[in-house]
């Protein structure tokens, strides 16, 4: 009896060993696996596409009267998804966490009117451009100090911290103070805490299409307009990825989609150079 006992324990432990060893066989075969690090196959498999934006920057991503996140860039990603074939999932969040986030594998990309530049050219792998943007100096109406980009030096001006806007003011010689959203800049100058901000052209005109009233102006506007385009984390990974969405945003600038959606936030068509 105790030797009928003991062979069943043997047996038993021999068939868990042998369990362990098909899970871990199992597990080296997932980990070896190439799709398991193809971004745009995680995508797929999970059914949706995470994109992080920030909700706050009218007409790009903000809120409507009914709280609804709307804007161009929403519309853009939102078909960007549709042509990849899964749900577009929206993240909002403050500007100085969404590349972070980014670079920590919570989002998939970002659509938040980003602005290619030479520093983030080189840590994140950009789409193909989608709009094209001049950066106005914003000031009072009555403000004549500032008549060129010369003219920050020694102002006081106010973007969020990291954006190129930001940069840009730095670059001449401007103190920038670091605010939260695009309301939170307008605020400060219109209390005449700040001389000047930095932002796009189309910006501003839609918030004087919301506030007619207000009493500033476009004081310096540059003649070559930057490029807008979709970050991703560099590397193997996102290369299927970066090829869809680059092939997504081909189509909608062939059927007419970008520029419809263009007139229909901006008023003109800022998806052409």
């Amino acid at each position: 009896m105790k030797n009928k006992i003991l062979k069943m324990f043997v047996l038993a432990l021999f068939i868990l060993g042998s369990l362990n060893l098909t899970s871990c066989s199992k597990g080296n075969d997932l980990s070896s696996n190439p799709e398991s690090s193809d971004l745009l196959a995680q995508i797929q498999e999970r059914g949706s596409i995470i994109i992080v934006m920030e909700g706050t920057w009218a007409p790009w991503t903000y809120h409507d009267e009914n709280d609804q996140l709307v804007g161009y860039d929403v519309e853009v990603a939102q078909l960007i998804a549709d042509k990849l074939g899964v749900e577009a999932e929206f993240v909002e969040g403050e500007w100085d966490g969404l590349l972070a986030g980014l670079d920590a594998g919570r989002y998939d990309i970002m659509v938040n009117g980003v602005e290619i530049t030479d520093d983030r050219a080189e840590k994140y792998d950009f789409s193909k451009p989608y709009a094209y943007n001049r950066t106005a100096v914003i000031t009072l109406i009555n403000n004549n100090e500032i008549q060129a980009m010369s003219d920050l030096e020694g102002k006081q001006t106010a973007n969020t911290i990291s954006s190129t806007y930001a940069d840009l003011a730095e670059a001449y010689g401007a103190e920038v103070t670091g605010v939260d959203d695009l309301n939170q800049t307008f605020e400060l100058l219109l209390n005449g805490r700040i001389d000047a901000t930095l932002n796009a052209e189309v910006t501003y005109y839609d918030y004087m299409k919301a506030h007619p009233d207000a009493q500033i102006k476009i004081a310096v506007l540059t003649k070559e307009a930057s490029k807008t385009a979709i970050p991703m984390r560099k590397g193997d990974a996102s290369a299927s990825l970066l090829q869809a969405v680059n092939t997504a945003l081909t189509d909608l600038e062939e059927n007419g989609e970008l520029t419809r959606l263009s007139e229909k936030y901006f008023g003109t068509d800022i998806s052409k150079e």
